[in-house]
This record gives C-alpha cells, sequence and structure tokens, in this order.
C-alpha cells in the first residue's frame, strides 16, 4: 500500500518502499514544489532540468554522496510515477547517479576516476572522452552535454584548489582532491569547446618491488637504486611525457631513511613521500591581475633556509635548476627530480640551458663542471609501443672530458624482438662496469650489495 511522506528534499512524494527514505537527513535543497515536465521531448533531459532548477547546491554539497544519491533517486521515481511516464527501475537509477555525480563530482568523468584501471582520462571537447588503460589509448561512451557542461565541470575543479578559470584566464593547472594531477585549457585558446587532461593518482602505494613485478625495471636495477637513494646521491629522472618519472621517483623516495627532513617543491603536488617529516611546497600562479605568483624558483630558495636534509622538485623546468644544482652542491645531498627528456644526453642539455636562463654570464665550462659535480645518477624511464613503461637507461655522471660531461651507463634495456601477444621481449642488463658509487656506498657498508647488482661478483670485490 503506497503512503504518503514528507522526504528529504521537503516535498510530498509517493513511495511505496519507506526503508531508505528514513535514513535520510531532513534537509530540503529543492527551492519549489511544483515539477513540471510538459513541453519537452527527452524525457531524461526534462527530469534533469526539472532537478536542476530546485536544488540549493550548497545544501546539495553538504550531504553525503549516497544520502544524495538515493534522495534523487527517489524523487526521479516519483517525478516519473507522478506524470505517468515509463522509466525503469535501472534508468532511475543511472539518472540519479548522473545528477548526483553533476551536483557533487565531476559528471560524467566520475565513473572513470574511479577505474582502477584508467590511468588518464582526456576529454577533447564535449563529445570525445578517452581514456588510457594498460599504456593504450581508447574512446569512451562518456559524453557531456554540452561545451557549457565542460566549462562548468572545470570551473568546479578550479576553484576547489582556490584558482581560476573563464574566458579572461583560460588555462589551469590543478589537482583533484585525490591528487589527480590536471590541466585545463577553455576557449578562446581551445577551439572545441574545451580539453580536460587529468593524470590519475594512483590509490596503490608503488614500489620498486611492485615495479619489478610488472617488468618496469629488474631486481638488480631496483636493488641499485635502493642503494643509490640509501647513500644520498643526486637522482635525476628522465623521460617523456607520460612515461612514469613521478610514479618512480615515489617509489625510490620510499627508500630516504626516515629520520631525515625532507622538502618537496611542486607545481602541483603529486609526490606521496611516505617519511614522517616531510614539507610540502607548492608553487602558486598569478591572480587575476597578473600578481602575486610564486615560482618556483622562488621555494627551492626559500627550502635552502629550512633546514632541509633533502630538496625534492617535482620537475625541473625553468630557471630553478640554477637553484636546485647550487643546492646539491653546497650540501643537500641525496635531492632528487624529474625532467623531460627522450635521453639522459638530451637531459643534461636541457638542464643546461634551464641553468643558462637564470645565469646568463656563468662560463659553459663552468656550468657544466657544476652539472657534473652535482648529479650522480641519470635514470631513464620510456612508455615503449606496447604500452609499458620501462626504465630504459641508468647512468652515471663519471666527470669531465675536456669541456663534455661524460656519462658511464650501468644499465640498458636490450631490445630483443616483439611476442605474438604484442609486448617487446628484451633484458635488463648490467654493464658490469664498477661504479664511482661504490665509494660513497662503502661508507654506507652498502658497497657489496651495490657490486653484485650491478654485476660484478664478490672475488673481484675482495
Amino acid at each position: 500500500m503506497d503512503t504518503t511522506l514528507t522526504g528529504g528534499f521537503g516535498r510530498r512524494v509517493v513511495q511505496s518502499d519507506t526503508r531508505d527514505l528514513a535514513l535520510l537527513p531532513e534537509v530540503s535543497i529543492f527551492q519549489g514544489s511544483q515539477v513540471n515536465l510538459s513541453g519537452r521531448d527527452d524525457l531524461k533531459e526534462r527530469v534533469r532540468s526539472a532537478l536542476m532548477q530546485r536544488i540549493d547546491p550548497a545544501v546539495a554539497g553538504r550531504i553525503p554522496r549516497q544520502r544524495l544519491r538515493a534522495e534523487v533517486a527517489l524523487l526521479v521515481s516519483a517525478i516519473a510515477t507522478e506524470e505517468k511516464v515509463q522509466l525503469n527501475e535501472a534508468e532511475e537509477l543511472a539518472l540519479a547517479s548522473e545528477l548526483t555525480d553533476d551536483m557533487g563530482g565531476l559528471g560524467p568523468l566520475e565513473s572513470l576516476l574511479n577505474d582502477d584501471e584508467v590511468t588518464d582520462i582526456l576529454v577533447n571537447g564535449p563529445y570525445d572522452v578517452y581514456v588510457e588503460r594498460f599504456g593504450k589509448l581508447e574512446k569512451t561512451t562518456a559524453r557531456f552535454r554540452d561545451a557549457q557542461h565542460v566549462v562548468n565541470v572545470s570551473q568546479r575543479i578550479a576553484s576547489a584548489v582556490g584558482r581560476r578559470i573563464d574566458e579572461s584566464s583560460p588555462l589551469v593547472d590543478a589537482r583533484l582532491a585525490d591528487g589527480s594531477r590536471v590541466n585545463i585549457v577553455l576557449p578562446p585558446l581551445c577551439l572545441n569547446g574545451g580539453t580536460i587532461s587529468i593524470r590519475k593518482f594512483s590509490k596503490q602505494n608503488i614500489t620498486l618491488e611492485k615495479m619489478v613485478r610488472q617488468g618496469n625495471l629488474s631486481e638488480q636495477m631496483a636493488q641499485f637504486l635502493d642503494i643509490a637513494a640509501r647513500c644520498r646521491v643526486n637522482i635525476l629522472i628522465s623521460g617523456g611525457t607520460g612515461s612514469g618519472k613521478t610514479t618512480l621517483l615515489n617509489a625510490v623516495s620510499r627508500h630516504i631513511d626516515g629520520g631525515e627532513r625532507i622538502i618537496t617543491i611542486e607545481d602541483a603536488v603529486e609526490l606521496r613521500l611516505q617519511q614522517p617529516h616531510i614539507v610540502q611546497l607548492e608553487s602558486r600562479p598569478p591572480n587575476i591581475e597578473g600578481a602575486g605568483a610564486i615560482p618556483q624558483r622562488e621555494l627551492v630558495r626559500n627550502a635552502l633556509r629550512m633546514r632541509p636534509d633533502r630538496i625534492i622538485v617535482g620537475e625541473v623546468r625553468g630557471n630553478e635548476a640554477f637553484d636546485m644544482l647550487q643546492a646539491m652542491n653546497t650540501g643537500h645531498d641525496g635531492s632528487m627530480s624529474t625532467i623531460h627528456a627522450n635521453t639522459p644526453r638530451d637531459a643534461l642539455f636541457r638542464l643546461e640551458n634551464m641553468v643558462l636562463m637564470a645565469a646568463h654570464n656563468l662560463p659553459l665550462r663552468a656550468l657544466r663542471a657544476q652539472i657534473a659535480s652535482a648529479i650522480n645518477i641519470i635514470v631513464q624511464i620510456e612508455r615503449m609501443r606496447d604500452g609499458i613503461r620501462r626504465v630504459e637507461r641508468i647512468c652515471e655522471i663519471s666527470g669531465m672530458e675536456g669541456e663534455i660531461v661524460s656519462t658511464r651507463d650501468i644499465f640498458t634495456f636490450k631490445h630483443k624482438g616483439e611476442g605474438r601477444d604484442g609486448y617487446l621481449e628484451g633484458t635488463f642488463e648490467p654493464s658490469k662496469l664498477r661504479p664511482d658509487l661504490a665509494e660513497k656506498a662503502a661508507q654506507y657498508g652498502l658497497d657489496r650489495q651495490l657490486l653484485e647488482a650491478v654485476g660484478i661478483g664478490l672475488s673481484v670485490v675482495n
């Protein structure tokens, strides 16, 4: 028997099952009581419009997501009953979920954000949404209603981190509540209605051991990087966009001693260090008047006055490279950073150019000598054509030869072909050369383990 009740929306609805309704708070998020569905062709769009016009977003945002979804589902069912239109249970639940995501989430992107297999979400306008799964791009069925819907979701993302995006400021870098990195470009810079690029924040703690199991690097390479982190060598991780630089930096940083004070500096916070003594600094873009910007370089300078044991720069991309090198050369060993480059040699050239942005009059030989003295290890990671991210090379800076910074390969990935399943076949091979790092490892009692990792037997050590 149907019972007329006053639900959490503050309106009378017809509902035969009161179990879910009894759990809901007595909060009204609707501003009106009459819902008129006549005069529209598409039922779902009519219901959406009727609901969205009467929502008080401030109150809706305070209701827990599951309770809000339950209230919306009840009201969708009630509207369909009152207007004598047909919606099956699956359609009602789908529409309620979609409306709830619009109210308190990121609309059609919510289901993709909750999919653990998705690593990247790429919105190319309202009707083209792609994701990356297992290193491969694929188009999804997710769609925004129109270009304005893309703008609305973009503004919600930006406002959550205190930033602004609109026609006067159509480009922004931000992050989601879970730490996922977001880049947004809106018209007039973007001609297809707006783009949103999300690099998802992994819910799992990535370790070197797990990366070994995934085939990202060998057990010996993981042991080498473990020892390098523990011995306080300066590490630069190089790779292309989406190659896994930050993931690898997170994994390596887990091997830093828990008693050290670590300062991290990033444009948008992505690093998830596990040590107890961490200070995270984040750069700030200019406000709408073009003032108030605090770049990474200023944060690096300030970090030197914060008594750090190590400084970790999430990604070096400008003149902060000069201050980072100064820090590495003045007692802050064990520092780490990432850089966009296709090879270790390219990484050195890019670093060189970045330093010259800040120190125009620095002689080239002196600059290269600083780089050779500051950086100990370069780790090159690459997303290969089979979608697997592999550490393609680990090399050591071995000093200067004339005016050139010399490097020595410690490990390389040797490509041997392609299997029937499309995955590349190859091996991670050590060079079996004695690294200069062995001398520093000896100070920590780790020289034997280091030499074993690079393929040098105990007889050679003795």
